[in-house]
């Protein structure tokens, strides 16, 4: 039996709440019969229009927030693609044939974004349920000297709108505390971030991918540091935990690392020195992290692991070989004197180094060889790329290119 075809233009225009459609500009593209009847307006009034055209403050009342308060509303749907529910509105509605009258009205509104196929907001759903007869059939304010419990059954009504507002309020200050607090988060670790040597390595690629529902900030790293002789390291670590906790352990072992091994070239060395660091504070246990030190005049890379998944070594035909041979504990984990191992391995010009963290090839519920095995496929395919194009073919073919539930960095070198 075959499934009827829906008609979803006669299913839009017969529901029964009030909708309209606003483009990203706010003009106004389809509305049902719902919320014609509700605004007292016809069709070819309303769409092709501004919203807040047809749809201004009351000039008569100097109160009026109606435009400002779903202004901003619009604005954090285009902003955020998430919905925005808002408050009751007291928003009065001009009425038709008589300019400069405006009949009194309230409104439950709800914004939703409809998202077009590269995630860009396509058309906003304006939702509203008229209130009116609700709201004018019981008293909101009370006379000075009155209590809202005198007021009898309206009291109640009064209280919970008064209540609304204050939350919208409230909503909107903790919006405003978020970003701020987002965008502090940001510029510091932007400034932990800072890698000079990469601006100068045009054969090398980085991706830096926060967890999605985060501050936009993570425990993750990468740099990029040039070497005497010819040299020059790359490295990406991983802390665990997100947000500004996780990113200030990543600047502080980030730098630590930095400065280990421009005065130690060695990479497992280095990485010692770091892991002592590393214990002397107890959120930075458990950290994972991989260094590379590429050496171009005797085409070889020494590496070393400390937990960190193996870096891929991919040759100009697709054959993958993962830098596994040199593997200790995470940072901290050990206590004996014993030096970390770093095995050397050596290249070919073209062949190109993957260094990554976990979030771009671990998945909930499956074994991390799957994983390992969907990345090695990849860059093999697509190893003849430009190191800028195969990280964001990478991205792609991961299933991570607008971010997941883990952080991600990730270093692409063309030797």
């Amino acid at each position: 039996m075959s499934t009827p075809r829906v008609d979803y233009g006669t299913l839009f225009a017969a529901t029964p709440s009030p909708y309209l459609v606003l483009a990203p500009d706010l003009q106004i593209v389809a509305v049902n019969d719902a919320y014609l009847q509700a605004a007292g307006r016809t069709r070819e009034e309303l769409v092709g229009r501004y919203l807040f055209e047809v749809h201004p403050d009351n000039p008569d009342d100097p109160a009026a927030t109606g435009v400002s308060n779903v202004a901003a509303s619009l604005d954090r749907v285009l902003r955020t693609k998430q919905p925005d529910t808002m408050a009751v509105q007291k928003y009065d509605l001009a009425v038709t044939g008589r300019p400069g009258v405006f009949q009194e009205r309230w409104w439950s509104p709800v914004n939703t974004p409809v998202l077009g196929p590269g995630g860009e907001v396509q058309w906003i759903i304006h939702r509203v349920e008229d209130m009116t007869d609700f709201m004018l059939s019981r008293p909101l304010r009370a006379e000075p000297g009155i209590a809202a419990t005198e007021l009898g059954g309206g009291g109640i009504e009064a209280e919970l709108f008064t209540r609304a507002q204050d939350l919208q309020v409230l909503n909107e200050e903790l919006r405003h505390a978020h970003d701020w607090e987002r965008r502090t988060a940001l510029a510091l670790q932007a400034v932990m971030l800072h890698s000079p040597d990469l601006a100068g390595h045009s054969e090398i690629a980085v991706r830096y991918m926060p967890a999605t529902r985060s501050l936009n900030v993570c425990g993750d790293w990468y740099d990029v540091v040039d070497l005497p002789d010819e040299k020059f390291t790359v490295a990406v670590g991983d802390v665990v935990g997100h947000g500004l906790e996780a990113a200030a352990v990543m600047g502080m072992l980030r730098s630590a690392l930095s400065a280990a091994v421009r005065a130690i070239s060695e990479p497992g060395k280095a990485m010692d020195v770091l892991s002592g660091y590393a214990r002397t504070f107890e959120s930075a246990l458990a950290t994972t992290a991989v260094k590379a030190v590429v050496d171009r005049r005797n085409r070889r890379i020494t590496y070393t692991s400390a937990g960190h998944l193996p870096p891929v070594l991919c040759r100009p035909d697709g054959t993958t070989v993962l830098l596994d041979q040199a593997t200790d504990p995470p940072l901290g984990a050990l206590t004996d004197q014993r030096p970390r191992p770093q095995a050397t391995v050596h290249y070919m010009p073209g062949d190109t180094l993957v260094l990554y963290t976990d979030g771009l090839v671990e998945r909930r519920g499956e074994d991390i060889d799957a994983g390992l095995l969907r990345l090695t496929d990849a860059v093999a395919r697509h190893a003849r790329l430009s190191p800028d194009d195969l990280a964001d073919t990478l991205l792609t073919r991961l299933g991570v290119a607008d971010g997941g539930p883990d952080d991600i960095a990730l270093i692409i070198v063309r030797l």
